[in-house]
């Protein structure tokens, strides 16, 4: 019963860090899209390059904070997760 259990605690963490690491998706499609609109923004007024830049490197900033939360729960899920759960069964 033990071996059963350990396995699907295993199998959890894998799934659980499979997922995680789907949530890089969504910030790459964000900051594409951010420095996108911040290319067409420059390209219309050149004269305002230095604004668009900084608040263009702030969006993206905030943007990747997600997908780096993401990582770190799939990191976590891997290697710190399985040993703890695993410890609750004994």
């Amino acid at each position: 019963m033990y071996e059963l259990a350990k396995a699907l605690v295993l199998m959890g963490c894998a799934i659980g860090a499979g997922i995680a690491m789907i949530s890089g998706f969504g910030p790459g499609i964000g900051e594409g899209f951010i420095a996108g609109k911040a290319l067409e923004s420059m390209a219309r007024q050149p004269e305002m390059k230095s604004d668009f830049s900084s608040t263009m490197l702030l969006g993206i900033a905030c943007a990747e904070t997600t997908g780096i939360y993401g990582f770190v729960i799939g990191l976590l899920l891997i290697f710190v997760a399985p040993g703890s759960f695993i410890g609750l069964l004994k």
